[in-house]
């Protein structure tokens, strides 16, 4: 289970880092063009977003591999399930019903390392 957990952790962790950083080195402009998500949200708050993704997707790895306060993984996860829980939201509520089952998936993800760092496995 530890093993699963590191996958998903990883995995998860990388993308958001990635998907964050894009949202904070890309201009707006540029970003709402090819995704159009972004024009109900400010510049400010897409920049927002992206510093929470980042945050998240290292808060959901460093803490386990450093060995340094890793009680911090399952609360990135958790933290990181009430993003994906608005971010399900916001594609129910545009009627995105395509783009709905990737953030489903990251949120079940979530849950999954949540739940099994608090309940089953410490490191």
């Amino acid at each position: 289970m530890n093993i699963a957990l590191w996958i998903v952790a990883g995995v998860f962790g990388i993308a958001y880092v990635a998907g964050g950083i894009v949202k904070l080195t890309m201009p707006y402009e540029k970003y709402t063009a090819k995704t159009h998500w972004p024009e109900d949200f400010t510049p400010g708050k897409v920049k927002f977003m992206g510093a929470v993704e980042t945050l998240g997707g290292l808060g959901l790895i460093l803490p386990g591999l450093l060995d340094i306060a890793p009680v911090l993984v399952p609360v990135a996860a958790s933290c990181m399930a009430l993003y994906m829980a608005g971010a399900v939201t916001e594609r129910l509520r545009r009627a995105e019903y395509k783009e709905l089952l990737g953030d489903l998936l990251f949120l079940a993800a979530m849950i999954f390392i949540a739940w099994g760092r608090f309940a089953i496995e410490p490191f």
